[in-house]
This record gives structure tokens, C-alpha cells and sequence, in this order.
């Protein structure tokens, strides 16, 4: 159709009567004199509606999909957030389990040595004085803890108590420069001093410079005037280098502590001493030795069945 005055006219008039029948119909309600109108054009459009839906439907079910699919989303976080709840909860648990493991094995220590003990926990590393080898714990005057005392876990030797707070308490690990300790060989009972060197292995000087000492003999400590700063037959670690002599009144030993102070969690602080020296009887069994397997040697011997040529 060509825009011309009586197009624009009719379509003026149209939209005027659309208007006056949407007032009338929204006036009279229910008794609406259009309603057999609508209901007839509901007849005659319903069927092209439905083709019209169902040809909509796809589109509609996508767009539930994807809002279907961000709340499948939020719940696929909330499990995954659980999931990590529950490996924190086993991994405290793993924990758990390991710091009894450790406990039980202080206390077996405590128990060869006679050594009686107040359990206590890592709770900081290095000092505020200082960059020497420290360690705090969760155990102070309040716990029994002074001054002196010796510090061990399962393995051996950890250190001593310098600083006593109500609550906490400051030790000196047996790996710092500052740090001597009397020592007993095994078996042999040769004296000496171990002193600490950080990350490396102790350093241990025999008063005998010709004592007799091979690589893998144990150590132990020696023990205090009055059992303080230590107490005796706590184990230091195992020899891993003797040095050359010399010809020095003393001999040079490299000792591995039985203890990994990287790794300290609990402890235990040795607040009464041994009624009597436990010698070497807190050192772990040593390892059995493999049986040597038997060797059968065959030799071939001639054929008793040959005969001379005639």
C-alpha cells in the first residue's frame, strides 16, 4: 500500500476503534460483550499458537538447560567445597594419628630411660633474639618447666630449656653453634664434647685422640652435675666420618643426630632425672645382620664310563 493521506487516515481510524474496544472489554469483565469474540478468535489462533510453541519449546528447554545448568554449577562448588572440607578433616585427622604416633614413641623413650616427662607441642621456630636454632613450646612455669632441662622426642636428643615463660618456653637446639653437649660412646663409654653445626652434621671431639672408633658407633649423652642441662643415656646420633689423626690429644668425630629438628612437632621435656644412669638401653636395637647366603661349588670330574682306545 502507498503511503497517501487515506492510508494514514484508515490507520488512524483502526488504531481509534482498537482502543475503544480494549476499554469496553476491560469494563465489562466477565459480561464483557467481546468475550464470544475472543473465544471464537481463541479457536481459530489456538492451533497456530501450539505449532508456534512447539516450534518455541527447543529454544525455551535450552535456556532452562543453562539456567538448570548454574544451579547444577553452584551445587557441583558446594560439594567440591565440601570434598575439601573433608580431606582438611581427614588430613587433621592423618595428623592426628601421627602426632599419637610420635607421643607413644616419647613416651617408650621415657619409659626405657626412666625419664619422667612433660609432653609439649612445636609451636614456633627460631628466635626474636637472634638467628640461633630455636624452638618454642606450649609448656612453661606453670607445667612444671624450669630452666636446664632437657628437651627429647623418640628419636634422641633435641635440646635444652633457656627461656621459661608462664605459659611457653624458649629451647636451644642441639644443631645450633652455641650448643655442647657431654657425650659417652657406646660400649667403649670413650668421653667427649658434641657441638652443633647447623644444617651439617655434630661435632664431636674424643678426649682420647687414639680411642678406637669406627664409622656407625653411637653416641649417647653423658649427663650433667645434678642431671642439669642433661641427663644421661639420651641418644645423640651415630658416627658417620672419623678424621684423619694427627697426632692431637683429642679426635675429631662427624655425628648424624637421631633426631630431624626440620621436622620437630612434639616433644618431651625431662623434668625428673633417672634414679640410675640407663647407659645404653634407650639406644634403638641395632639392625640384624644378614645371614650369608651358602655357596655349593660343582666340579666337573671325567666320565668314569670312558675307556682307553686299543
Amino acid at each position: 500500500m502507498r503511503d497517501t493521506r487515506e492510508s494514514r487516515l484508515l490507520l488512524v481510524l483502526l488504531v481509534a476503534i482498537a482502543f475503544a474496544l480494549i476499554t469496553v472489554d476491560i469494563r465489562g469483565g466477565e459480561q464483557s460483550p467481546l468475550d464470544g469474540a475472543r473465544h471464537a478468535a481463541a479457536s481459530a489462533f489456538g492451533p497456530v499458537e501450539n505449532g508456534v510453541a512447539r516450534a518455541v519449546d527447543p529454544v525455551g528447554n535450552a535456556v532452562g538447560a543453562v539456567r538448570d545448568s548454574g544451579r547444577r554449577h553452584d551445587r557441583i562448588s558446594t560439594l567440591e567445597h565440601e570434598n575439601e572440607a573433608l580431606k582438611a578433616k581427614l588430613g587433621s585427622s592423618d595428623r592426628n594419628r601421627s602426632r599419637a604416633a610420635e607421643l607413644d614413641k616419647i613416651l617408650k623413650t621415657a619409659g626405657t630411660g626412666q625419664y619422667a616427662i612433660k609432653g609439649a607441642q612445636v609451636i614456633a621456630i627460631g628466635s626474636a633474639q637472634g638467628f640461633s636454632w630455636t624452638i618454642t613450646i606450649d609448656a612453661g612455669s606453670r607445667d612444671g618447666i624450669a630452666r636446664d632441662m632437657t628437651v627429647l622426642n623418640g628419636d634422641g636428643l633435641v635440646g635444652r630449656v633457656t627461656t621459661v615463660g608462664p605459659s611457653t618456653s624458649t629451647v636451644l637446639l642441639a644443631a645450633d653453634p652455641d650448643f655442647t653437649v657431654g657425650t659417652r660412646m657406646e660400649k667403649t663409654n670413650e668421653i667427649g664434647f658434641a657441638n652443633g653445626q647447623g644444617v651439617r652434621s655434630l661435632r664431636v671431639q674424643l678426649l682420647n685422640g687414639r680411642a678406637n672408633i669406627k664409622k656407625g658407633d653411637r653416641l649417647v649423652t653423658f649427663g650433667s652435675s645434678k642431671d642439669k642441662p642433661f641427663v644421661p643415656g639420651v641418644p645423640v646420633g651415630k658416627v658417620v666420618r672419623v678424621e684423619p689423626f694427627n697426632g692431637d690429644l683429642t679426635r675429631t668425630l662427624q655425628v648424624r643426630p637421631y633426631v630431624a629438628f626440620s621436622q620437630l612437632d612434639i616433644v618431651g621435656v625431662v623434668v625428673q632425672p633417672p634414679r640410675e644412669d640407663p647407659r645404653d638401653t634407650v639406644l634403638p636395637p641395632r639392625p640384624a645382620k644378614p645371614k650369608p647366603t651358602p655357596t655349593v661349588t660343582v666340579t666337573a670330574s671325567p666320565s668314569a664310563s670312558a675307556s682307553p682306545r686299543s
